[in-house]
């Protein structure tokens, strides 16, 4: 079966739909460049299909896939590569996986609402916020009665812990508020803006008031040249990934208009947008461009078209013949995030939709 093809629901293909018309538009009902040559495209379908069979070969039969560390953030991040390919928990070649990833993370789920384990999970706030937005990528076609109320109520949980874990300045820290002295940084923060927003737009309650404080944080942490710092303790340079992850979730939360964005946008198109040697990534290419890629891609296909077939021939290249990929933290981080850029386009993860 082709992972492409859309057998879950027509509701799912109308979602591919919007998301690939909604690019066209924002073109001005240009034609859109055809950048990529057909054997690009069958490379990148080919190097997709390899990685999808290889994180589901590699899932344990828990659910979870055995990385050491991290496990929730790595069965979160898996899960949702699996998504982008168009299998839900019900449907699809990956179907079975997903399930079983799915099930693993609300196994995971503790009674103060944190998905996670603070004796197995170091920085838990991570795989907290991955989690919420795996679960809330599965929920709209789940297609188990059971399995949707539980999913509902660990989100709804996992929203309360999340808003009691912010610090008094608006972010997170790798652990909760009380746990880690109030301190905050901007990786970890944005991970759970987007795991809010989402659950949000899942239909679980999710108070203004906690995205508005989490925006405010993100603009109290920019500097001068557009880029956000670290931490609102520790602001020194800017650092390019957090200002792409930074920009990311505030266009998921539907900031585009602000006077910070223009500006932020702008420092990380100079910093990131030449992929040469990843000199700005501070080691972490994949966490740099999982969220670069998708400023690029809501920027419309003007400017996306002829990135990304740069951005996807590189990442092909790199992948082994069995179909990972290699990096920092484990290979199965590294593949989701490879796998999750080269899904953009298939428009199946509703958080990534333009």
């Amino acid at each position: 079966m082709n992972h492409r093809t859309p057998t879950s629901s027509n509701r799912r293909q109308w979602l591919k739909t919007a998301a690939l018309g909604a690019g066209a538009l924002s073109l001005g009902n240009l034609a859109r460049p055809s950048i990529a040559t057909a054997a690009d495209k069958a490379s990148w379908d080919t190097a997709t299909e390899k990685g999808l069979q290889w994180l589901a070969k590699s899932q344990s039969s828990r659910g979870h896939w055995n990385t050491q560390v991290y496990p929730t953030a790595m069965a979160a991040l898996a899960g949702t590569a699996l998504v982008g390919s168009g299998s839900t928990t019900t449907q699809g070649p990956y179907a079975k996986n997903i399930s079983r990833a799915a099930d693993f993370i609300i196994s995971k789920s503790r009674s103060n609402g944190l998905i996670g384990d603070p004796k197995t999970d170091q920085r838990y706030t991570y795989g907290h916020g991955f989690a919420m937005l795996f679960l809330s990528q599965v929920l709209g076609e789940e297609g188990l009665l059971d399995r949707r109320r539980e999913i509902v109520d660990v989100l709804t949980r996992a929203v309360e812990f999340s808003g009691n874990a912010q610090t008094a300045a608006g972010g997170w820290g790798y652990v909760s508020a009380d746990e880690g002295n109030d301190f905050d940084e901007g990786s970890t923060t944005i991970t759970q803006v987007q795991g809010l927003r989402g659950c949000r737009n899942a239909g679980i309650p999710v108070t203004a008031e906690v995205i508005d404080k989490a925006k405010e944080y993100i603009y109290g942490c920019k500097n001068d040249d557009g880029g956000i710092s670290y931490s609102s303790r520790q602001r020194g340079s800017s650092r390019p990934a957090i200002t792409a992850a930074a920009l990311a979730a505030l266009y998921n939360a539907g900031d585009y208009d602000s006077e910070h964005v223009p500006q932020m946008w702008e420092y990380t198109k100079k910093e990131l947008h030449d992929l040469g040697n990843g000199k700005n990534t501070f080691g972490h290419w994949d966490y740099t461009y999982l969220y670069y890629s998708q400023v690029v891609y809501r920027q419309g296909d003007e400017l996306w078209q002829p990135w990304k077939a740069k951005l996807y021939n590189q990442i092909v290249s790199q992948q082994s013949p069995n179909g990972y990929w290699e990096g920092q933290i484990h290979p199965v981080y590294v593949t989701a995030c490879k796998l999750t850029m080269l899904q953009l386009d298939y428009g199946y993860l509703p958080i990534y939709q333009r």
